[in-house]
């Protein structure tokens, strides 16, 4: 082959992969634009349920949409390693050891018990697992990384989305007002809320609810929970073996990113300036990354929706409501 036709093949090689961005980067823009609208929704719930639309409808017969998952996987990967950029572990430690106890220890139980519950209900395996991440940890973005551990079926990897999604905005309304019927403080409802509700968005939405000052409280917990994702990640990757053993990386490049990138932000070698363009570009990636999730799931395959997959959910989201709230009214 000539350098010219080397060079041509290159060039046609580069806008193909251009071309495969335009969907996702599209999704993206829209999701923040619509957010800004309705702010309780959130880019990644929003550019999830336009990836939905998409799979459910003819758009996903157009030429653009294939080789969708492989592109977005890679932009949710790198979304998460900026994540980390999000995180200073001295901000976790600013609401104090009683504090950190409840985020530590929620995770712990929810995750645990979620999967002792789910393997007790016979469900699949990789399931389980995908759910106890999402309910634990951080919701879809969780659900998302752990999937590479537990390589799940499509479809299971849909329903967890689903049910995270669902029990989540439930308790935006729910969690805001038990905590007034139980006469919490409101830095105790802040607490909850944090180590309770699944999705970072979702936490901002109820802790505006609770009232002006429990959003930073409750947003520091939220982080705090995300940042044991690295661990989680660990663990589910034990869980989720192949069963010929052959065992992936225990801790893959975009975890290990995700690692380095809280070392970053906790160092504060940033400039408040740069740290503000790398927030709004990490939640473009993320929501680029949801959109990919949302083509992946088709009504047909999750709806109507298994009694006892709903029960599980049911089940996690009760004991992260309920092991965080015994311990925040002990605790603080």
């Amino acid at each position: 082959m000539s350098t010219t036709q080397l060079s041509k093949s290159g060039t046609q090689g580069l806008v193909t992969r251009l071309m495969a961005l335009l969907p996702p980067a599209s999704a993206a823009s829209l999701a923040v634009v619509i957010s800004t609208f309705f702010p309780l929704a959130g880019p990644l719930l929003i550019a999830l349920v336009l990836g939905a639309v998409v799979a459910n409808t003819g758009l996903a017969a157009l030429p653009a949409m294939s080789g969708q998952a492989r592109v977005t996987k890679t932009l949710l990967r790198v979304g998460v390693v900026m994540l980390g950029l999000k995180l200073p572990v001295q901000g976790v430690f600013s609401i104090g050891w009683s504090g950190v106890a409840v985020i530590v220890v929620t995770v712990a139980a929810t995750y645990s018990a979620t999967l002792l519950v789910g393997d007790r209900l016979k469900l699949d395996r990789g399931f389980v697992t995908l759910l106890a991440a999402g309910f634990s940890i951080c919701g879809a973005a969780a659900i998302a990384a752990v999937d590479d551990a537990v390589k799940a079926k499509q479809r299971y990897v849909a329903l967890a989305l689903a049910l995270v999604t669902i029990f989540g905005s439930a308790m935006i309304v729910l969690v805001p007002w038990l905590a007034a019927v139980f006469g919490l403080s409101q830095r105790q409802a802040a607490l909850w809320a944090g180590a309770s509700i699944h999705e970072v968005a979702q936490v901002v939405a109820a802790a505006s609810l609770i009232g002006g000052a429990a959003i930073a409280v409750a947003t520091t917990v939220k982080l705090g929970r995300v940042v044991l994702l690295a661990p989680l990640y660990a663990a589910a990757s034990r869980r989720g073996e192949r069963a010929d053993d052959q065992r992936g990386p225990l801790v893959p490049w975009f975890v290990a990113g995700f690692a380095v990138a809280v070392a970053v932000r906790s160092m504060a070698v940033l400039p408040s300036g740069v740290l503000t363009i790398t927030d709004a570009v990490t939640t473009f990636l993320l929501a680029a990354g949801m959109f990919g999730l949302g083509l992946g799931i088709r009504a047909s395959e999750i709806w109507p929706l298994p009694l006892n997959a709903f029960v599980l959910a049911s089940f996690s989201t009760l004991v992260a409501g309920g092991v965080s709230l015994g311990l925040v009214v002990t605790l603080t």
